[in-house]
């Protein structure tokens, strides 16, 4: 079977053991046939929905002949027929992972009827019911669970599909292209028919069923056409929804001014529902959404969740053809589209927001969830090698990283060069299954490049240091830095580790005087070189550039935009650190070296060394002075350089990571920093906290921003504020207040970490205002788990046992079991019993959502990064759910990457 279809590694039972096999990607090989059109017909019942399919295969006269593999799970079989004969069992092989035909003529006819059980349906793949509604979700592997088909990207086709249901329970039934009728039948039923005119792989398949109510909007494209914006909900959502739909006509317009891409059907529907492993999916014209990145109104969102909102929505969209009109040829090329698409909405994001503000966000993500899959068990390059189970390649490698090698051929060609290379992407490749090689040859061809070398960075695991040297010669007044790149070992078992490379590395440099301003940037024996700031490639180990001209020994600004995503090694002292934290003119690189500065503090803190008094300490400390005094910067970028690395951050800067010591060392910094500006940031909070009524745009959200980061200040400030009864009133207070989500879940969560009664009284007001509204709950769960209060562990005990968890819920389950894990120093208790915790929940929820329990799982996997005891109580947990005889291929396989790292 080819590396596209891996039936074999699935049974029908999810409470069975499940083989394991391994698929490459240099085992990829195309179909046996084409399947041209796609007839579906749904009967739709909760616990006994009938599938008719079928299908118009063609058999591709590339391949050897060769039976037609139709994958298949958890589907009762009632009938198969090629033609309109009806062939017996012996006529076809029915396996644990689909059905298998042979001895078909090069084209034909192969139809299928299928019964599904929506209701019972709990791992939220395929066609799956919630909340009374259905729906699906087909990528990866989701459409097998549906109907019997060649369930991957490369196969491509054309769908009709008729929908049967009851009216009263599914007056609402949408699919994805255009309608193309409605009639009521007999019993209380109707029936709708829709066709989508474009082919697509199955994994963008899209249904969904339901009571469902609208909100409708419109877009004039630049062509003219009139397209119909729906977006579904229930009823009692309906008011929550005019921000996507602003973000979604912001989006259209956006690709058509940027990337001159028109939408291409007559409608465009996004429909949000609360049981979704996803955040969100882009099936073409039919959008299915958690409902966490639809709805937003200022009492029940926060600033970030319409920023998550506006972002998601135009990822979504952008996914129209970078996704669906040119698609991945095989799961290996994920970040294709993903990659691709994440540079598109970061991209889009920097134009309607801060750009400075968006790449520190971006980065800041990348930094703490991608580089540590890059060092850890579960590393791999952004097109990996192979799979067990694909929904585990979901991933900030795939996604985040890939979208930095996305960024690096838009800094080496411009974005005039990058137009160029995606406009002959989409004329080389539309309605087109293709690979990262092929993407590679657009943006190389469309501007006469050589970009060979690039593919290292697509087939290699890890993440490159780059170490900087420099001299000054002040006689001849030339100025040299060289650039060496490395890779930190990690096992060769880890494929994409053998044999590495060097890697193009785009620095982007700028040099300073004494004052902040930028020197001319000129080599020696070139023609004079107009700009300040320069692209320097490093193509090879080790490469150096001589500059000439320069009066004075200049401050080097390196990496600046971080123009390519790996670790920055550059002896640089204090003093220099904190003069770019005051002078640089690249907002990024101003927020790192005071980022650096502290990282250094932190890790010397937790360390063990003494920092009270200490020359370093205090530099920084005047350096952040330096910082609160420029009326230049904007409220959400100083709040930026006020906060300091997160502890996952100061342990990736560790060999032996022991997570109180790393708390300890946040903490005693973040008091200094109180205790020393205190006044200003007393000053700024008050200022900020009587700017009047809730405004939802930029000035204010940079007042939000700052506002709350000089709150969590004040409440470490003992001197200026008195004892921690007064610092509980501070955010009380805010709580009370508060005429947004944003400033209550800001106070919220420092009351969490304050304890005492006025902690208790706002979290019973906070559920018993927002009881009835599941994504605002998710706050109440979360804030309690990420609290740093000792009693933490026991007290998230008590609320997996409330009656408000639901297991089967992601969102619920993300809200207070994921966001645990991410409490360093509580979650890695000494004495174990967050890893217990864990993999208690983590064996239940593998029995029916092995995608949700292998996300969790892999909060176990830097395990060996910890010290001693820690982990080997990390371990034993590992190793008790590696004995599970039920376990899923998604769970198994990160637990024994991790048991082997």
């Amino acid at each position: 079977m080819s590396e596209s279809s891996p039936t074999e590694t699935e049974t029908e039972t999810p409470s069975e053991t499940q083989s394991v096999r391994t698929v490459y990607r240099k085992d990829y090989t195309p179909p046996n046939f084409w399947v041209d059109h796609v007839d579906l017909q749904f009967d739709l019942q909760p616990n006994e929905t009938y599938v008719s399919a079928q299908l118009r295969v063609r058999r591709n006269q590339d391949q050897p002949p060769g039976p037609l593999q139709l994958d298949g799970n958890h589907l009762q079989l009632q009938s198969v027929a090629v033609d309109g004969r009806t062939l017996s069992s012996t006529e076809y092989q029915l396996t644990t992972g689909g059905l298998i035909l042979t001895d078909l003529p090069e084209e034909c006819v192969v139809e299928t009827r299928v019964v599904i059980d929506p209701e019972s349906n709990k791992a939220l793949s395929g066609l799956y019911r919630t909340s009374g509604n259905y729906c699906t979700q087909c990528e990866a592997q989701g459409f097998r669970r549906i109907t019997f088909f060649p369930d991957r990207p490369d196969v491509m086709s054309r769908y009709r599909v008729t929908i049967r249901g009851e009216k009263t329970q599914c007056p609402v039934m949408l699919s994805n292209g255009n309608r193309l009728s409605q009639s009521d039948l007999q019993d209380g039923r109707h029936e709708v028919i829709w066709e989508d005119p474009f082919p697509k792989p199955s994994y963008l398949f899209a249904l969904v069923a339901g009571d469902l109510k609208c909100h409708r909007g419109s877009f004039t494209t630049r062509s003219g056409r009139e397209v119909a914006l729906e977006i579904w909900v229930e009823e009692r959502n309906l008011s929550q929804c005019e921000h996507a739909l602003v973000s979604l006509q912001k989006s259209m317009r956006w690709d058509e001014d940027v990337f001159g891409l028109e939408y291409d059907l007559d409608i465009y529907m996004i429909v949000a529902v609360d049981d979704f492993n996803m955040g969100a999916m882009e099936n073409k014209g039919l959008n299915v959404f958690n409902s966490k990145f639809v709805l937003a109104l200022p009492e029940t969102a926060t600033d970030s969740d319409f920023l998550g909102v506006e972002a998601v929505i135009a990822h979504e969209y952008f996914h129209n053809w970078t996704g669906n009109r040119v698609t991945c040829r095989d799961w290996f090329q994920l970040t294709l589209k993903e990659g691709l698409t994440v540079f598109r909405d970061q991209q889009f994001t920097t134009d309607q927001t801060s750009a400075a503000v968006k790449r520190i966000d971006d980065v800041v993500s990348l930094r703490g969830r991608q580089f540590a899959e890059d060092s850890g068990p579960m590393a791999h390059p952004i097109r990996p090698e192979s799979y067990i189970a694909m929904d585990n390649f979901y991933t900030a490698t795939v996604y985040d990283k890939g979208a930095e090698i996305i960024r690096m051929y838009h800094t080496q060609l411009g974005a005039e060069g990058f137009r160029r290379g995606m406009d002959l992407y989409f004329q080389r490749h539309d309605n087109s299954a293709v690979t990262c090689d092929d993407f590679r040859a657009a943006m190389a061809d469309a501007n006469k490049v050589d970009f060979t070398l690039m593919d290292r960075w697509y087939s290699q695991a890890g993440t490159p240091d780059l170490t900087v040297d420099d001299q000054w010669d002040a006689d001849s007044g030339q100025y040299t830095l060289t650039f060496t790149q490395s890779y930190p070992p990690l096992p060769e078992s880890i494929p994409g580790v053998s044999g590495r490379q060097p890697v193009p590395i785009p620095i982007r440099t700028a040099l300073l005087d004494s004052n902040g301003d930028e020197f001319p940037m000129q080599l020696t024996g070139e023609i004079p070189h107009p700009t300040n700031e320069r692209v320097l490639m490093l193509n090879d180990t080790q490469r150096s550039f001589v500059f000439t001209g320069l009066s004075q020994r200049p401050v080097p600004s390196v990496l600046r935009g971080y123009s390519a995503p790996v670790r920055l090694r550059m002896q640089r002292d204090d003093e220099q650190l904190a003069f770019l934290m005051a002078h640089d003119n690249d907002s990024f690189n101003r927020w790192d070296a005071g980022q650096t500065l502290a990282l250094r503090l932190l890790v010397s803190y937790a360390q063990g060394e003494d920092l009270s008094g200490s020359d370093s300490l205090t530099r920084f400390l005047d350096a952040i002075g330096q910082q609160t005094s420029d009326t230049t910067l904007d409220g959400s970028y100083l709040a930026l350089l006020l906060t300091l690395p997160s502890e996952s951050t100061i342990a990736q800067e560790m060999k032996s990571v022991d997570p109180d010591a790393i708390h300890s060392s946040r903490q005693f910094l973040r008091a200094q920093i109180a205790a020393r500006h205190g006044n200003w940031l007393a000053e700024t909070y008050r200022k900020l906290a009587q700017s009047g009524p809730y405004r939802n745009d930029p000035a204010s959200i940079d007042g939000r921003r700052l506002k709350n980061t000089a709150l969590a200040y004040l409440t470490l400030d003992r001197d200026t504020l008195g004892p921690d009864e007064k610092s509980a009133e501070l955010a009380a207070n805010q709580y009370d207040s508060a005429d947004n989500m944003t400033d209550r879940q800001a106070a919220l969560s420092l009351l969490c970490d304050l304890g005492g009664p006025k902690c208790e009284a706002a979290l019973a007001d906070f559920y018993d205002r927002y009881h009835g509204m599941p994504l605002v709950l998710d706050k109440w769960f979360t804030v309690q788990a990420l609290s740093s209060a000792e009693s933490t562990l026991t007290h998230v005990i008590k609320l997996t046992e409330h009656p408000d968890f639901d297991l089967t819920n992601p969102n619920r389950v993300r809200s207070l079991l994921q966001a645990f894990t991410m409490n360093q120093v509580r979650f890695h208790r000494p004495d174990g019993g967050g890893y217990q915790l864990l993999t208690d929940h983590v064996l239940m929820i593998d029995r029916q959502n092995p995608q949700l329990a292998s996300r969790l799982v892999s909060r176990l996997n830097d395990y060996r990064r910890l010290e001693p005891v820690r982990q080997g109580l990390m371990r034993e947990q590992l190793e008790r759910i590696n004995a599970s005889k039920s376990l899923s291929n998604d769970v198994r396989e990160i637990v024994t990457r991790a048991l082997e790292f």
